[in-house]
């Protein structure tokens, strides 16, 4: 048996491999796509250009203009002489927010009032204009504390009033990076894409070149066949993630906390699914061109439904039970827990046995249709 299973490895690896095309598909172009996914896929935002409309012209407006300006999230790219101007500059894309104090800015805050400013933003892109808009409160919120202080100093040594602060911070990721939050998932993602679109072409190939029927005579059984077509690309997913983990720790110092030996148990699981839902495509298409269809058919909602772009949780509770059979889903937690968190067997294990049961369920279905197709 072993010496079956050899020879339909080597030959599996001589045909993936003897294209010098085929070797830069599988290692260098996961590496190029993490780079551009490492700076691409950041929605973190920074000097937002941004209009000012200080109608108040003071020491105090012009303080606290600073505070936006110098924070980093803002970049102050254009004065307005009148409100007129607040649309056009936005209908033209001048600008992406406007911050307008009116007059008497300095006199409500000397006099202790409150003092309104607005904040104008291009709501086009909601999910830039909610981060920006959360930016903003929390330079307001720090510049009306240090008002605060500084106004009870000069009343005649009085104590301040009584207030209540909050101070929070963000555990595993304390500046909030989301390049961290997503370049553990791209590798997910890289990954399952390789394994399924290598696999589904595995066996659909062989009856293309008609070299089919020759290996159903030969002395090779059904299962060392089926061994012998994933676990090449089983290897070369484990090479892919070992590559892809070492360029985002030391490219974009993406902290790794936990334990190889977890991620790659991990993965491992994670490539049963993956090339069971490979072999299974392939033994279903007659083509490899469909079979690449039927592959792309099955990823897009595999991501979509994966938390990799939006919150499971916000799903509607069928579509969050039907999450339960996609493997990219738990394999997301277990490579963010391992990377930012430093979790082990101890807690990942559910999701490891939901990946264990789909493998075994996955390429016994594959198993079972080949056997139908081939008997």
């Amino acid at each position: 048996m072993f010496e079956r299973l050899r020879a339909m490895l080597r030959k599996e690896f001589i045909q993936v491999l003897r294209d010098p095309r085929m070797r830069a598909v599988l290692v260098v172009v996961p590496l190029f796509q993490v780079i551009i996914f490492g700076y691409a896929v950041n929605t973190d935002v920074r000097g937002v250009h941004l209009g000012l409309l200080d109608l108040d012209n003071t020491p105090a407006s012009r303080a606290f203009v600073a505070a936006f300006t110098g924070s980093g999230y803002f970049s102050a790219t254009r004065d307005l002489a009148s409100p007129a101007e607040t649309v056009a500059l936005l209908d033209r894309g001048t600008v992406r927010a406007v911050l307008r104090l009116d007059s008497g800015f300095q006199r409500d805050l000397d006099a202790g009032r409150t003092a309104h400013v607005q904040l104008v933003l291009d709501g086009t892109d909601s999910n830039t204009a909610s981060i920006v808009m959360g930016y903003a409160s929390r330079i307001v919120a720090t510049y009306g504390r240090s008002v605060l202080v500084e106004h009870a100093g000069r009343t005649l040594g009085a104590a301040p009033p009584p207030s209540l602060s909050m101070a929070s911070r963000a555990w595993f990721n304390p500046n909030l990076d989301s390049r961290f939050y997503f370049l553990p998932a791209v590798i997910a993602l890289l990954v399952m894409v390789i394994s399924i679109i290598l696999s589904s072409m595995a066996i659909v190939r062989e009856r293309e070149i008609g070299t089919m029927e020759q290996i159903m005579v030969s002395p090779i059984g059904r299962m060392e066949f089926i061994l012998g077509k994933t676990l090449p690309f089983a290897l070369i997913g484990f090479l892919d993630t070992a590559l892809i983990s070492v360029l985002a720790t030391f490219w974009f110092r993406v902290p790794f906390l936990g334990s190889p030996l977890v991620l790659f148990v991990a993965t491992g699981l994670y490539l049963m699914s993956t090339l069971g839902v490979g072999l299974f495509i392939s033994t279903i298409s007659r083509t490899q061109q469909q079979a690449m269809m039927t592959a792309f058919f099955f990823m897009q909602p595999a991501i979509l439904l994966s938390g990799f772009i939006y919150p499971i949780a916000n799903m509607p509770r069928p579509v969050q039970w039907l999450t339960f059979l996609n493997p990219l889903r738990y394999f997301l937690v277990i490579i963010r827990g391992v990377f930012l968190k430093g979790t082990g067997f101890e807690v990942l294990w559910p999701q490891m046995l939901g990946l264990l049961v789909l493998g075994l369920a996955l390429l016994g279905l594959a198993t079972t249709q080949f056997r139908k197709t081939s008997g």
